[in-house]
């Protein structure tokens, strides 16, 4: 599977999701954001990170990027597109998946291990996880506070003690057909037992697993 990570200025994740995805068995690709053409990919990740500074609002001037024509294109023939953290903030400026983020409920930036329960099992995501499972990953966000004013968005996973004041608790929320998901925690932190959990990599490698559109 040939996937593509895009960089955006700001972007400071893009490296640490490429190699987890590398050794898993993907062939992986860092793209700047203003590459135009992403034939021959078979996924997006858009990483975390701070793109453009997050200025404005966290997301709000990547989603303009070029790339970014190419990600909706992607997306809508059922290609996989994972969002992370501020990834997950520029797919829904994008209007790729729903909602909007706010700053966290306490104003304080969240840095630490949370845990997140299995709430969907029917997307790329969690596909190898159960429902009702609890996952131990890194949460590192100060505008991780997802709202839906629709109250239908798909959530996938849901934070066991919501830290940030997310909307039911969301942590991670799909499209309706469930190759875009976008997840606050960061799964490619949490990677290999060095790093305190390698709960990340059922998620990662559902990624991995995910249809190719023919």
């Amino acid at each position: 599977m040939r996937v593509a990570v895009v960089v955006f200025p700001g972007s400071n994740c893009e490296r640490d999701v490429a190699d987890v995805l590398h050794d898993l068995g993907a062939e992986t690709h860092l793209v700047w954001h203003r590459e135009t053409d992403l034939t021959g990919f078979d996924g997006v990740v858009l990483p975390g990170g701070f793109a453009h500074g997050d200025a404005l609002r966290t997301g709000a001037i990547a989603r303009f990027s070029p790339v970014m024509a190419e990600v909706a294109r992607l997306a809508a023939v059922g290609a996989p597109v994972l969002g992370i953290c501020n990834g997950f903030q520029i797919l829904c400026e994008a209007g790729l998946l729903p909602g909007a983020f706010i700053a966290n409920r306490d104003l304080a930036f969240i840095c630490r291990f949370v845990e997140v329960e299995v709430a969907d099992t029917g997307t790329f995501l969690t596909a190898g996880t159960r429902l009702g499972s609890v996952l131990r990953i890194p949460l590192n966000s100060y505008e991780g506070n997802w709202v839906d004013p629709t109250g239908q968005g798909r959530i996938v996973l849901r934070y066991v003690d919501d830290p940030n004041g997310s909307q039911a608790g969301a942590a991670a929320v799909a499209s309706a057909e469930g190759n875009v998901v976008g997840v606050m925690p960061h799964p490619e932190r949490a990677s290999d037992p060095l790093l305190g959990s390698d709960d990340g990599l059922v998620l990662l490698s559902g990624f991995l697993g995910a249809p190719v559109p023919v």
